[in-house]
């Protein structure tokens, strides 16, 4: 299973917990699992077409899956998965 790093954030979806633990053998089955046991996160990381949202950073390890194959980036039991929501706000 992999393990999924929550953001503060985020963590009132999850019922206050920080990490999940999820099966899924690419980093866009662990999110689909994500948001299936967790479907209030839905809104906050996927769009219309169900990607995640270009505003939400996500790592595997300490690469953004970007940089590798997206989200069919593959995992595994020992994989740590952290989520990132861009912060926005205050004033230059």
């Amino acid at each position: 299973m992999a393990t999924v790093i929550i953001p503060t954030p985020l963590r009132k979806f999850t019922n206050a917990q920080s990490t999940v633990q999820l099966k899924g053998e690419t980093v866009a089955a662990v999110i689909k699992q994500l948001v299936t046991e967790f479907p209030d996160l839905k809104k906050h990381l996927l769009d219309e077409q169900e990607a995640i949202r270009s505003f939400v950073n996500v790592f595997l390890g300490e690469d953004d899956i970007r940089d590798l194959d997206n989200t069919a980036t593959g995992v595994n039991e020992k994989s740590v998965i952290s989520i990132i929501p861009a912060i926005a706000g205050g004033r230059m």
